[in-house]
């Protein structure tokens, strides 16, 4: 498979909703599309970005995307690196794209002075767990709560 990976572009922000849809729909995730191109506009292109993108690129599409923001850790007194989501079409799975991106991220974050890399995928999302482990990841039990504040 011919691919690049790039900065995610302008461009690439109405493909990227779509590719966050089924990113949502394969974790079994409530996603509304409504307004996100938008948002997303604002957080990756916004003087101080909020969030930051690289796109898998094939012929004339994005086939993948890993997002991540930079935090900080009390525990630590460091900054981390959390990647937000990392998806692949599945036409783009078992090429060994996904460990090419997380070099990527490892770069960069080791550049921005980084003490680590933090994720998360669901549990049932055993391929995923495998390959975490597979490059050195290290899980940690936790369960993850969300407070919905727009009700």
């Amino acid at each position: 498979m011919e691919y690049s990976i790039r900065n995610c572009e302008l461009s690439d922000v109405p493909k990227l909703v779509v590719l966050c849809q089924k990113h949502a729909e394969f974790e079994k995730a409530d996603f509304s599309p409504k307004g996100k191109e938008q948002k997303l506009k604002e957080a990756l292109f916004h003087e101080n970005p909020k969030l930051f993108c690289l796109v898998v690129a094939a012929k004339e599409t994005i086939v993948g995307y890993v997002s991540y923001t930079f935090d900080y850790s009390t525990w630590d007194a460091a900054t981390f690196m959390y990647m937000d989501c990392l998806f692949l079409e599945p036409e783009a799975r078992s090429f060994g794209i996904g460990e090419i991106l997380i070099d990527k991220l490892k770069q960069i974050a080791i550049e921005k002075n980084c003490i680590d890399i933090q994720w998360q995928t669901p549990e049932f999302n055993e391929r995923a767990i495998k390959f975490y482990n597979r490059i050195g990841g290290k899980g940690k039990d936790k369960v993850r709560f969300t407070l919905d504040l727009k009700k």
